[in-house]
């Protein structure tokens, strides 16, 4: 799989979900090329990347498995299945609507959205505008490419319906209220597979978001709950700084949210 500006691994560079960095991260995923651990692609000066972190990493397709085929498999990994969600690393790439596949002008990433779930990426971050009264994906300009929102979140479920050991993370930048970004998950399906998570709960495992099939975790940047699987970013997780003219002005330094947070994501 192709990322533009950028490798899927970046050295320690990537955006990690969950502090426990400090432990031994193995990289792995069943997808093929691409499939392994953290990254996602922008340069220094786009905005960054994401994935999501802590000790072991997502990555890979699996579906479920049989009686005999050994032990199942979360994200990709046995393991994972008994990690929070919070000590888990996520693939995840930055403006991950905005592709060349499908012939957006000056896109993020080399395909689409379900190219890269099927090559293992597990976080996306979204970004959502309403053009008259219709949401749609668009990074800034939609007349730079776009796509209607109903139709990506039905190729979501579409995902999730097919691999039902696979959890998602979608961060939105969002232009979108909540409730209108609710009515397209209830049109689409995809409400019953969200995970509402308690504030200052600890988070559950990928096992059991996977044994209650709510696999689907989603934050906004701006919006907040009601709906309650509706997070605000900034209240579950913090971030590194994302434009730098130089790398050796990148740094770990505190941006947004607080880091108190379990969930942190470090920007290249």
């Amino acid at each position: 799989m192709k990322l533009r500006h950028g490798g899927l691994l970046a050295v320690c560079l990537g955006v990690w979900w969950g502090c426990n960095a400090e432990q031994d991260a193995v990289s792995g995923g069943s997808g093929g090329e691409g499939a392994m651990s953290v990254g996602g692609s922008a340069g220094a000066n786009t905005g960054g990347s994401a994935g999501v972190a802590g000790s072991l990493n997502s990555g890979g397709t699996t579906t479920g498995g049989t009686a005999g085929a050994g032990p199942r498999r979360c994200n990709g990994h046995a393991a994972l299945c008994d990690r929070p969600f919070d000590q888990v690393a996520f693939a995840t790439t930055h403006n991950s609507m905005s592709n060349a596949d499908e012939g957006w002008i000056a896109p993020n990433q080399e395909h689409g959205l379900e190219q890269q779930l099927a090559d293992g990426i597990r976080g996306m971050l979204l970004d959502t505008h309403d053009l008259d009264g219709v949401p749609f994906l668009c990074y800034s300009n939609c007349s730079l490419g776009k796509r209607d929102l109903a139709d990506a979140m039905s190729a979501v479920r579409s995902f999730l319906e097919q691999h039902p050991n696979e959890v998602l993370a979608f961060l939105i930048e969002d232009y979108v209220s909540p409730s209108d970004t609710a009515k397209v998950f209830d049109q689409t399906g995809l409400t019953a597979l969200t995970y509402s998570h308690p504030s200052g709960a600890p988070w559950p495992t990928l096992g059991e978001l996977v044994d209650t099939d709510q696999r689907l975790v989603v934050m906004g940047q701006d919006g907040a709950p009601p709906p309650s699987w509706y997070l605000h970013l900034w209240d579950e997780a913090w971030d590194t700084p994302y434009s730098f003219k130089n790398v050796g002005e990148f740094s770990c330094d505190e941006k947004r949210g607080s880091r108190s947070s379990t969930l942190f994501l470090l920007n290249h």
